[in-house]
């Protein structure tokens, strides 16, 4: 009977968003909620298993463990592009990668407004505060007239700006491609680089990460920022020079910084973003939302089912097969 292995069930609910029972039926699952990142563990772990379905990028499937896992012959990933997965290493092993849909395309962007919110209104720090009895500590920064920096202007940055628009902010927007005609799209004023990070008073990263946006956002764009403005990072997090940015949050240097997104992921108990009371932080969930999960679950029983039938769908590494 094939075995089926669900990782990084944090919450807990993989089993509930989608009808497994047809694959219980032929096959052993099994869901993980916890998640492992040392390497002899995890291939220990899953050395047994023929299937491995996958959350986005929160397990890497590199060569180095991949070559650990005779037995696997299907992983699902949630979503058609993991950068995470070696699909090079998958081939040559005979492992075949498949994806699923990604849900509405929403949630990161209103995840986005809800970071800014937060800093900018001080809503975490509020709340504790008035559950402690101390009624009103901190002054918080009105949006409106406010210049809002969009690093990217794709599906997503294009959803923020145009929220930023109907708060009233003035909404600049730069990346290596963006048109003037496009900015103007969503409402926004194409500028270069150097002028985005100067004059925003919030900067949000949209950018896909690959090697040309690696550290896109260094010391130097960090320092350029105005000492009461804030970043938003719910991209990748290696877009943004994370030592660079403990800096600038240490010494004052920006505002704040609401992040969903880190080099490391769960992020470390001793890191630094933990000791700093000018950050807001999310567990990388931009896309955990119940329609997204839904979405994703279900059409990951379909991807198991029709391998299990021999006509497998959402291939992402079709020489696979061959």
């Amino acid at each position: 009977m094939p075995s089926v292995a669900i990782l990084d069930d944090y919450h807990g609910v993989a089993l509930q968003m989608a009808d497994w029972s047809a694959l219980v039926a032929s096959c052993r699952v099994q869901a993980f909620r916890d998640h492992l990142t040392d390497l002899d563990a995890l291939a220990d772990r899953l050395r047994d298993f023929e299937i491995i379905t996958c959350m986005r990028e929160r397990t890497p499937f590199h060569r180095d463990l991949l070559t650990r896992l005779p037995n696997l012959r299907l992983l699902v990933t949630t979503g058609m592009r993991n950068a995470a997965i070696d699909l090079e290493a998958a081939t040559d092993l005979g492992v075949l990668v498949c994806g699923t849909a990604g849900g509405p395309e929403s949630p990161p962007a209103e995840l986005t407004w809800g970071l800014i919110l937060a800093l900018v209104r001080h809503i975490p720090r509020e709340d504790a505060e008035t559950r402690r009895g101390h009624w009103g500590t901190a002054v918080g920064m009105s949006l409106e007239h406010k210049v809002l920096g969009v690093l990217g202007l794709g599906r997503l940055g294009a959803t923020v700006a145009r929220v930023g628009v109907a708060f009233g902010m003035e909404v600049i927007a730069w990346s290596q491609n963006l048109t003037a005609e496009r900015a103007a799209r969503c409402g926004a004023a194409l500028v270069s680089k150097d002028e985005l990070f100067a004059r925003s008073d919030i900067v949000t990263v949209h950018v896909q990460l690959s090697e040309r946006t690696r550290g896109l956002v260094g010391a130097r764009e960090l320092g350029a920022m105005k000492r009461r403005a804030y970043l938003v990072n719910t991209a990748r997090g290696p877009i943004v020079d994370e030592a660079a940015l403990v800096r600038a949050l240490q010494n004052s240097a920006i505002a704040g910084a609401g992040l969903d997104v880190f080099d490391e992921e769960p992020l470390p108990d001793d890191h630094p973003f933990k000791r700093l009371d000018n950050t807001v932080l999310m567990p990388h969930a931009g896309y955990v939302t119940e329609d997204q999960y839904r979405v994703r679950y279900r059409e990951t029983v379909e991807d198991v089912a029709a391998y299990l039938r021999g006509a497998p769908v959402r291939i992402l590494n079709p020489k696979a097969r061959s």
